[in-house]
């Protein structure tokens, strides 16, 4: 939900274990602390009215993002580090999808 600087502060001032995820400036996601169910029913939600053919979960923001990044063009290392891979295997799984970002290695 969209909020004013000065609806955040009262927020805050009201209730002392309301965590806020600020999303860019466009979003405020608003939950009691601790309520990963909130995110997985809305992320489930929203993928329910996309009527998408598959279950939507949380899970599946982290591997979009992975594509995402890659498919931009991302170093794999750094890409691992946002992520938060231990394993750089897991990964270049990104990367073997983002075949198009390899082109210019090699001219004719």
């Amino acid at each position: 939900m969209l909020l004013t600087d000065a609806e955040i502060r009262s927020a805050k001032a009201k209730d002392k274990t309301l965590k806020l995820f600020d999303g860019g400036g466009l979003f405020l996601l608003v939950t009691p602390a601790g309520s990963r169910g909130c995110v997985r029913k809305l992320v489930t939600r929203a993928g329910q009215l996309a009527e998408f053919d598959f279950p939507v979960h949380p899970h599946m923001l982290r591997h979009a993002c992975g594509f995402k990044l890659a498919n931009d063009g991302q170093d794999t290392r750094a890409i691992q580090h946002y992520i938060g891979h231990r394993n750089i295997h897991n990964t270049s799984r990104y990367t073997e999808l983002a075949t198009a970002r390899f082109r210019h290695f090699w001219k004719d």
